[in-house]
């Protein structure tokens, strides 16, 4: 804190308005002390008839006096300098005003009048000169004033443009932290969706291709399934049919002995047919051959429900058990209405 920031504003226009009044005062005081004082100067070396004018060279010059305060007082108060000729006119007026002051005791030899009258005109020169040097101090220091509030000024604004633009970049890197803080949670959610629907992707396909190897499994365990299932009645169907083909060649066999063994007059003979019969059937069967259908419907019909089974039929007609067993129902079909129109 310097010396000038002690000193108010009120004080300084204070000072100045004292100043001021002061120098006024004194200047009134030394024009009216001025007027009276030249004025019987003058009308004893004024002619006669003119005694009237003898006031106007004391105004005159008192009016010199006031002009060089005045604007000497604006000029300090702007903080300029008005140069040599307005000094030049103060003190040329200052000794003016003296001259004439002391100018009557001077001419009758009063050293005491001298020195009274001369009071006046010397207080007048030197407060118009204090009064230009306090008002020079006074712009002075009141233009120093000005320049350290105004470098404060300048200074405190600066610190508070400082303040704001920290202020403004904390908030910007607060703003900037929590933009930061947002898309990094956005990227993490995202990054956690696409992970998600990723795990839920691969989950899906997991159990699309566990679904595909179960179907596949299953495909092939039924088509191992069916292919020893058609495996098995393939070789059930051999199995008959090679079985029907021995039954029907021995019923052959059987029946061509029975006829042989019939005729009486070859018993001998018949004999020995039977035993050659039987050695063929024994040494090498006829292979079974499948029955027409139309014969194996008539042989089908030719037994009642319950004489053979489905198994025995199938073997002796040749054809397969499915077939026998529908045309046993389709002809058990047929009877049912038969027997319900008796």
């Amino acid at each position: 804190m310097s010396a000038f920031d002690s000193v108010s504003p009120e004080q300084i226009r204070s000072a100045e308005k004292t100043l001021s009044y002061g120098t006024w005062a004194i200047t009134a005081g030394a024009v009216l002390f001025s007027v009276l004082t030249v004025t019987p100067l003058v009308e004893r070396v004024t002619p006669d008839g003119w005694g009237a004018t003898a006031p106007i060279l004391p105004l005159v010059v008192d009016t010199a006096v006031v002009i060089v305060v005045r604007l000497d007082a604006t000029v300090a108060r702007l903080g300029g300098t008005s140069g040599a000729w307005p000094a030049v006119l103060r003190w040329m007026t200052g000794l003016m005003t003296l001259l004439l002051n002391i100018g009557d005791s001077a001419l009758d030899g009063d050293a005491v009048g001298v020195a009274v009258h001369s009071v006046a005109p010397l207080l007048l020169i030197v407060t118009a000169e204090a009064g230009l040097a306090y008002r020079r101090a006074i712009n002075r220091a009141v233009a120093q004033i000005e320049r350290s509030r105004a470098a404060e000024a300048k200074e405190r604004e600066q610190r508070q443009r400082a303040d704001r633009e920290r202020e403004r970049a904390e908030r910007e890197q607060r703003e900037q932290q929590a933009r930061d803080h947002a898309e990094t949670l956005e990227r993490e959610r995202l990054e956690r969706e696409a992970s998600e629907r990723a795990a839920e992707r691969e989950h899906t396909a997991r159990m699309e291709r566990e679904r595909l190897d179960r179907e596949a499994e299953q495909r092939r365990e039924q088509r191992e399934h069916d292919e020893r299932v058609r495996r098995e009645e393939r070789q059930h169907e051999d199995a008959v049919r090679r079985e029907q083909r021995e039954q029907a060649e021995r019923s052959r066999l059987e029946q061509r002995a029975r006829e042989v063994v019939s005729l009486p007059t070859r018993e001998a003979a018949d004999h020995e047919s039977v035993n050659t019969v039987n050695g063929a059937v024994n040494s090498r069967p006829t292979p079974f051959r499948k029955m027409p259908e139309d014969q194996a419907r008539a042989y089908l019909r030719s037994f009642g429900e319950g004489e053979k089974s489905v198994r025995q039929l199938a073997e002796e007609t040749g054809w397969s058990i499915g077939w026998v067993a529908n045309r046993l129902r389709e002809s058990a079909d047929d009877n049912e209405p038969a027997e319900a129109a008796v």
